[in-house]
């Protein structure tokens, strides 16, 4: 019991920084989150699939991808230790993800339910504020990446992900971070040893 009230101590200070439920809000947000383990390389969601959870993320890494034409997949996001993960559009539109989902390392997340969400957001204005907000933060960080995909060069895109999250270099294995970044593995490489921060 006392690791799941941590879990979700860690939970609140991360989803409601700057915004204060009440203590019933809290509750009943609170009571939906329920803890779960996977091992490394588990698909938590596969394309074609609808996104059944939204996730917390206690410990571990997991990427989302799209696997193109000849099976040559680009990876879209991260999500790591006290963040959100899941595919955020086929979870709020409830339909079928034209991504995958997985568990790089063993992982423990929280979860809730879309069902559980839905209600929550309904019937409570500061949980509604919160997903609002939530989604609208994560969109704005696609923008953000979608401009760098566009206009920055290797170098430049290499150097803002390591000034943004250094840590990634030790959680995450390069193959995924130069799909992450749009390059070549080599040129990924070259970079690392080259480029200095």
């Amino acid at each position: 019991m006392r690791e799941r009230e941590l879990a979700l101590n860690r939970l609140k200070r991360a989803a409601f920084a700057g915004l204060e439920p009440s203590e019933t809000e809290w509750q009943a947000f609170a009571s939906c989150w329920h803890p779960v383990e996977y091992r490394r390389k588990t698909v938590l969601t596969a394309a074609g699939e609808i996104e059944r959870y939204l996730y917390f993320v206690l410990d571990g890494v997991q990427r989302a991808y799209y696997l193109g034409d000849g099976k040559r997949d680009a990876t879209l996001i991260f999500s790591y230790a006290d963040s959100m993960s899941g595919i955020i559009d086929s979870f709020q539109l409830q339909q079928p993800s034209r991504y995958y989902l997985e568990t790089l390392t063993a992982s423990r997340l929280l979860r809730i339910s879309y069902p559980d969400f839905d209600r929550l957001l309904a019937t409570f204005p500061t949980l509604e504020r919160w997903g609002r907000l939530g989604t609208a933060t994560a969109m704005s960080g696609l923008m953000e990446r979608y401009i760098e995909l566009m206009t920055y060069s290797a170098e430049e895109k290499f150097r803002i992900l390591l000034t943004r999250s250094p840590h990634v270099l030790q959680l995450i294995p390069h193959k995924y971070l130069a799909s992450y970044l749009g390059l070549d593995p080599t040129t990924f490489s070259k970079l690392l040893a080259s480029v200095k921060l």
